[in-house]
């Protein structure tokens, strides 16, 4: 295939996940409206679970094919990108307020899944008790989401009206909004590894930003459409959930896949765990005390997630 094939294959899949971003965030920010749950609440659960199935794909096909280093780097990449690239532009250019009712138990499910995947690792691989662990936590947050919807549920009054019509119509562009993101994201993916590949890009700096970025992009996608639209509930919801969703079941699926165990590189213990507890934890630690994302967090996190990729490059 030649060259200018793959550079408009890839600018086909930057179209569909810019568009399918659109469709996204307005029928979500629409289901919270109707339904009464609060938009943090849609955004750390559906819009999470939507987000996140570029990762799942990319790291359970990694893992049944064998390459590990594929599947756990894709997985904790895309943690690191979340939140050092996207919740970091967040945090610059909207103020996110997170309220302790909401965030906290959130905040430290996240804490706990990096620690947990990082000690259950040193060992050098990534047994199935550190996947049934982190299973228990992924429950975990799927029971906390489930009880926050139901305690904050607005009542009827305060639901904005919808028809039948209406209604089916919302729910087709929200699924058309996340097929196009996971189909754009596929494209980007593998055509940017494509035209690297002819342009002669090693392929360490391949592995390190177009996947982990790649498969990150309906977060990013998902982020820069609610800063358009101001929906800032909606897009540090999304990025919490999809981060707790990576480490503690896309991870946990890839090593039962694999047949049980997943071997951890030395690069993923010394750069790319340890990377991403510090950037999560200046993103999450002093919110739990101030209850809002502050800027200086964002250029932090900025600051070490390059530091970062200029080390492991």
């Amino acid at each position: 295939m030649s060259i200018w094939i793959e550079l408009l294959l890839f600018a086909v899949g930057i179209a569909l996940i810019v568009k399918g971003g659109d469709f996204f965030v307005d029928s979500a920010s629409w289901i919270a409206e109707v339904s009464g749950i609060p938009k943090f609440i849609v955004g750390a659960t559906i819009v999470s679970v939507a987000t996140t199935l570029p990762e799942m794909i990319v790291s359970v096909m990694a893992a049944a094919q064998g390459k590990a280093d594929m599947a756990v780097g894709n997985a904790i990449g895309s943690v690191t990108a979340n939140t050092g690239l996207i919740l970091s532009i967040a945090i610059i250019f909207m103020s996110i307020a997170a309220s302790r009712k909401k965030y906290l138990v959130k905040a430290v499910l996240l804490i706990l899944s990096v620690v947990t995947v990082w000690l259950g690792s040193l060992s050098g691989t990534f047994s199935i008790v550190v996947s049934i662990i982190l299973l228990v936590v992924f429950a975990a947050f799927v029971a906390e989401n489930v009880k926050s919807a139901k305690s904050d549920m607005s009542s009827a009054d305060d639901r904005i009206p919808f028809d039948k019509k209406e209604c089916v119509i919302k729910l087709i562009f929200f699924v058309l909004g996340a097929v196009m993101l996971v189909i754009g994201s596929d494209m980007l993916v593998d055509h940017g590894s494509n035209i690297a590949t002819y342009l002669k890009v090693p392929e360490s700096i391949i592995a390190v930003t177009m996947v982990a970025i790649g498969t990150s992009l309906p977060e990013l996608v998902t982020t820069i459409t609610a800063i358009i639209k101001k929906q800032s509930g909606l897009s540090a919801g999304n990025i919490i959930g999809a981060n707790i969703i990576d480490l503690t079941l896309i991870l946990p699926l890839s090593s039962i896949v694999s047949g049980g165990k997943l071997t951890i590189s030395e690069q993923s213990l010394i750069f790319d765990m340890p990377a991403c507890l510090i950037i999560a934890a200046i993103a999450l630690i002093p919110t739990m005390f101030t209850q809002k994302f502050q800027k200086w967090q964002g250029a932090a996190m900025l600051a070490v997630y390059a530091g970062y990729l200029c080390l492991v490059i």
